[in-house]
Order: C-alpha cells, then structure tokens, then sequence
C-alpha cells in the first residue's frame, strides 16, 4: 500500500520572534506563526489525512488546528486522551455522523522540541557573545552535543524514533495518511532517520517555521515529494 506521511514544523512562535531558547517552555504562536501555520496547511488542503499526532506543546497543537481550518475534507480535527481518565471517557463520542466528520489527534511527550536545559529562555544571541559563535552552534546543530542540563539531538532521536517506529510507521503501512506537527528537533531527528543522513549530513539539516515535509512510503521505502 502506498501512504503519505506529512511533516511539519509548527508555526513562529513568541519566543522564536524574541530569539529565545525555547525547548519545552510551552509558549504560543505570534501573529506571524498564526499565518504561516494557515499557509502550510493551503499546501495539504487536498491532501486526505487520517490521521494527526503532535506534540504537548501549544505551539504544535495550535498549528494543527490552523493548517487544517480549511482542509478540503472539512473535517474537526479532535484531540484524544487515551489512558487519562476521566478526560478520555467523558470526552467520548457516540454519533456515528460526527465522529466520521472528525480527524483524531494524539499528542506525545515524544515528539515535544528537544529540551534546551539551562539554555531555556535566554537570548540566541547574548549566549553567542557569552559562550561563543561556535559553542552556541554546535549546541544547537551537532548531533550528539548536549546544551548544559539539556538533550543533544541523539538524545531526542532516543524519544522520537521508537515512537515513530512504534505508533506511526505501523498506520503507514495500512496506508493510512499521516500528518504530524511537531518542532525542529525533533523533526530533524525523524528526518534523519527517514532520509538516513549522517550525524554530519544533519548539521546542515534546518526546518524553516511552518514548514511542510511531504514523503510517500511505499512498501517500506521512503520518496520525498516536497
């Protein structure tokens, strides 16, 4: 079976226009990640999804439900809780008709941007006067350098990967269509993984806000098609 599996980066956040480290500090889209999240979703409006997985983080889960505010398929994309509770049986559907007019979305810890440790809210450029150009870059672009008290790239790959191998991979295989919204590690780790770059292919690796990925897979391998 043949399936698409959409990637994309979340929308500028508040942070992203301050030039913040942000990791997992759970902050907003701005103005601007607002309309860039409508855009990338103009890119897969005739796109048919099945399915959405995004991060914890509102900056992602805002961003899936901007880009699909004028899907085609005129679907609701509704957030599910499994394994939370009182928040997963009392938010149950039972109308068959609204639940076909309704895509799920799962959100996961894993797919969370990598954390930036001490790194966590202060300015990209001040550190870069503090600590140097190239201590700051190889911080933020090296595979397996971690920022202090932070997760290096391997380290978030360690969380991504089996989840993607895990939870995605297998709805592909069904040919299922798969749109993920996530954040620049940690789609950087997936698209490593997918395109099977070097830890040093990856360091030239960047994923623009509100940038849409789009691969085919087909019998296990992986064709880019934007």
């Amino acid at each position: 079976m043949t399936a698409k599996l959409i990637l994309m980066r979340h929308g500028r956040s508040a942070w992203n226009k301050k030039n913040l480290f942000t990791g997992w500090v759970d902050v907003p889209l701005d103005e601007e990640g607002i309309a860039e999240s409508i855009r990338g979703g103009e890119k897969i409006r005739h796109i048919p999804i099945d399915v959405v997985f995004t991060s914890t983080l509102i900056r992602a889960q805002m961003t899936v439900t901007l880009a699909l505010l004028h899907h085609a398929s005129g679907r609701v994309p509704v957030f599910l809780h499994p394994g939370q509770g009182k928040q997963e049986l009392w938010s149950a559907m039972h109308g068959e008709e609204a639940a076909r007019a309704t895509v799920p979305v799962y959100s996961a810890w894993e797919l969370n941007e990598r954390m930036y440790g001490a790194l966590q809210g202060l300015n990209k450029a001040e550190t870069a006067e503090q600590f140097g150009e190239g201590q700051v870059k190889l911080w933020r672009r090296s595979f397996d350098v971690a920022p202090p008290e932070g997760e290096s790239l391997a380290m978030t790959a360690d969380r991504t990967i089996p989840y993607f191998a895990k939870t995605i991979v297998p709805l592909l295989v069904k040919g299922q269509n798969v749109f993920v919204s996530a954040h620049g590690n940690s789609l950087r780790s997936i698209v490593m993984k997918i395109e099977g770059l070097s830890k040093e292919e990856v360091v030239g690796l960047e994923i623009p806000t509100g940038a849409v990925l789009i691969y085919r897979y087909e019998r296990g391998a992986w064709v880019k098609e934007q």
